[in-house]
């Protein structure tokens, strides 16, 4: 037998010009443009509560929980071993744990503890952070958060307000009286429908008598059904009155199951950490919310929120790829030069950290407005209006960010061990869910129509920058003139006319909060010279400040 010497070292493996293991960071600290965002739009309490989640999203064992939900998947047990109904779900341990941190962190709910006092900005920006955890699981904490002005509407509603203010995560099935804290779901589309609510079919039969707070039976079936194990489910379904809003919870009055079964979860893209259903109503207990036949302005009032949480979802995601790739370069070398100190990588670079900044001063920006909507008609008017243009534009950059980032790893990135493969798959679902592109451009158009405060919002806001750069002004004068065309060609502008409004609100937001460097790199780069690539920055463009933000 031959004689085989011990192998004491493997030459051919040795790990070199490789960036080192990132170490535990603080997303707070090392965020730059946050910390300037809240100073500037936020009351101090709201910098307070925020700095200490920055750091603990940072832990590795808040990223391995967000990574082992995405691997794991949820899964349906539509039975029990006896072939009686079920209809659970079983998610990772790892989706709990994220869930319980979000939950008992206030963050669902901050926005209503808080109210016309920064507590939408302490949602959107505790938002912003938690994303970069892991962004599927933020979509049962936006359903729970923006359910609370459609509870208002229930009659006699005031248990469930009550409980989703808990702080108490618990996913048991179990009556939601049973429990101190209840999450919301949403169920509103169905499959010949889509967007277009009022083709809906599900129907609705009063128990005894119908009214504002009473028990209904729900018959139809809803092609999607948001976090499908939440302990209600804000609804929508046709009675003798037209379309209505209901709120259908988990278990009937009497403590039972309620009717509601999962034919089977959603085999999705990405967002795999957080399930997706179609569900069948036989039956199902529900409780008429608001006036028969209002089911669609009941439900806006929910929608004008989960569309400003999809508008901030990737500025988080971007947040994070930006990271990923700021340490990658920092710590490659190539052609005998770091990644980082080569001109076209740091255009690159730069042009992706000036993106990132723009969106979130964008989403703190609807954030401040909807804190003092209720006080001051110019803030009502953006309210109305940022949501849906933040929503659209960011998540028209999202995938492109996605891909550039990727690309700036090389291989690496495009594998499972980095974060980057999970936010390109992830980065379309924002903007198709609470309306696709073209949905959002048409709601845009309505906001304009039925509230031309909106438009004298928009010029007041954007005519605050007027002088500084001349690309901006060049964009005012644009639009301006565009916004005087006709329906019909506005309509079909739509797409255009969103695009440059979001792109001129971030600029303006930019010239007058952000370093010059960043306001003006953005001006030349979106409003006068743009680019359908990222990187493509002028020969002048002030890299190294921009760049310069990115340190801790």
């Amino acid at each position: 037998m031959a004689d085989y010497a011990p192998r004491t070292e493997l030459t051919t493996h040795r790990v070199e010009n490789q960036p080192s293991p990132e170490t535990t960071h603080d997303l707070w600290r090392s965020d730059q443009p946050l910390r300037e965002a809240i100073a500037c739009f936020a009351p101090p309490w709201v910098g307070e509560r925020i700095a200490p989640l920055g750091q603990h999203v940072a832990a590795a064992e808040v990223a391995n929980w967000g990574d082992q939900a995405n691997r794991f998947p949820p899964q349906l047990h539509a039975f029990d071993r006896y072939g009686r109904r079920l209809d659970e779900v079983d998610y990772h341990p790892g989706y709990h744990a994220l869930m319980d941190l979000a939950i008992r962190g206030g963050w669902h709910a901050v926005a209503w503890e808080r109210e016309h006092d920064g507590g939408h900005q302490a949602h959107i920006a505790a938002l912003y952070l938690l994303t970069q955890a892991e962004p599927g699981f933020c979509c049962p904490i936006t359903m729970t958060h923006a359910a609370m002005p459609v509870l208002r509407r229930l009659k006699g509603g005031e248990a469930w307000q009550a409980r989703l203010m808990g702080r108490e995560y618990d996913p048991a099935a179990l009556p939601a009286w049973q429990k101190t804290t209840n999450t919301f779901g949403m169920a509103m589309t169905e499959k010949q429908g889509g967007s277009d609510v009022r083709r809906n079919s599900t129907r609705a039969q009063p128990v005894t008598s119908p009214g504002p707070g009473e028990w209904y039976r729900l018959d139809g079936h809803k092609w999607f059904c948001s976090a499908p194990m939440s302990d209600a489910f804000l609804t929508l379904a046709q009675t003798d009155d037209g379309l209505s809003c209901f709120l259908a919870p988990r278990f009937t009055p009497e403590g039972e199951r309620n009717a509601i079964e999962i034919q089977r979860l959603k085999d999705k893209c990405g967002n795999r950490a957080n399930a997706s259903a179609e569900i069948e109503y036989v039956g199902a207990w529900a409780q008429l919310v608001g006036e028969p036949g209002r089911g669609v302005p009941a439900i806006l009032e929910m929608v004008q929120q989960t569309r400003l949480d999809a508008a901030t979802a990737p500025a988080g995601m971007m947040r994070q790829a930006l990271r990923e790739v700021w340490h990658h370069v920092q710590g490659r070398t190539v052609f005998d030069r770091r990644l980082a100190d080569q001109p076209l990588m740091q255009r690159v670079v730069a042009d992706l950290a000036i993106e990132t900044e723009a969106s979130l001063l964008l989403a703190m920006r609807g954030a401040q407005a909807m804190d003092r909507a209720e006080d001051d008609e110019h803030e009502a008017a953006l309210a109305r209006l940022i949501p849906a243009l933040a929503k659209f534009w960011h998540n028209k950059r999202g995938p492109a960010f996605m891909a550039e980032a990727m690309e700036c790893l090389g291989g690496v990135g495009y594998v499972e061990e980095t974060p980057l493969a999970r936010l390109y798959r992830e980065a379309p679902v924002n903007s198709i869910w609470e309306g696709s592109g073209n949905v959002i451009c048409l709601d845009v158009l309505r906001i304009l129509d039925r509230h031309p405060a909106s438009i004298v919002a928009l010029r007041k806001e954007l005519d605050r920058a007027l002088g500084h750069h001349p690309a901006f002004d060049a964009a005012v004068a644009s639009l301006d003139q565009r916004l005087t065309s006709s329906s019909e060609q506005l309509q079909a502008e739509a797409r255009w006319l969103a695009q440059r409004m979001a792109q001129t609100l971030q600029a303006a937001l930019l010239i007058r909060h952000a370093p010059n460097a960043v306001a003006d790199a953005f001006c030349a780069t979106r409003l006068k010279d743009a680019s359908p690539i990222f990187g493509v920055m002028p020969v002048d463009a002030p890299i190294a400040s921009i760049l310069e933000r990115l340190n801790e």
